[in-house]
């Protein structure tokens, strides 16, 4: 991890691939409960974040679900994800092609207890696995969803090396779709890269 930086009651860490940012939030609490700001947009330009957030999207997993690894082709989109009950493990990977770390990933585990967020810039890969028996997960994304625009990395990539934390002989929950993912040197060989 890089460098630390506060703005209000957020602090912003750098992580080990560029303009990946883990947000951590300070909460306030006392024994009727907790308060936290999740995004303030001074703060988070000030951290280093600067997307236009124009959708808020939820969803709910139970244990050993993992969804990914998903990215929108023409139309691609920052995220801010957080989980705010239960616990996952987050994982982005970098398909920038420019990028001195593409083809490398990040995971961070983010859970309602750790209030973590993590900022993930147009041009990765994302996917996330449960840990918990289930998860709340939520994201601010800078461009809307397009159905027709969807693409994937198999989750289980060779390549990539995904540390995923799966128990020991635990195979994953896989949507249809995410079964029949490419694998990155197929992603990369129809793209040209």
């Amino acid at each position: 991890m890089g460098r630390k930086a506060t703005f209000g009651n957020f602090t912003f860490v750098e992580s080990d691939i560029k303009d990946v940012i883990i947000v951590e939030s300070k909460v306030f609490g006392d024994e009727r409960g907790g308060f936290m700001e999740a995004y303030k947009r001074p703060d988070f330009v000030q951290g280093g974040i600067t997307a236009d957030f124009v959708q808020d999207n939820q969803s709910t997993s139970r244990k050993g679900v993992l969804r990914g690894l998903h990215f929108q082709i023409r139309h691609p989109q920052a995220k801010l994800v957080r989980v705010i009950e239960g616990r996952v493990y987050d994982v982005c990977v970098d398909l920038r092609t420019d990028s001195p770390t593409f083809g490398k990933w990040e995971g961070v585990e983010l859970s309602g207890e750790n209030h973590r967020q993590l900022f993930i810039p147009r041009g990765f890969a994302h996917g996330f696995y449960v840990m918990s028996d289930r998860a709340v997960f939520c994201y601010k994304c800078d461009d809307v969803y397009h159905s027709n625009d969807e693409g994937g990395i198999t989750w289980d990539d060779r390549d990539l090396a995904v540390a995923w934390p799966l128990e020991v002989g635990a195979e994953p929950v896989l949507s249809q779709k995410d079964q029949a993912h490419p694998t990155f040197a197929e992603w990369k060989k129809s793209n040209n890269i």
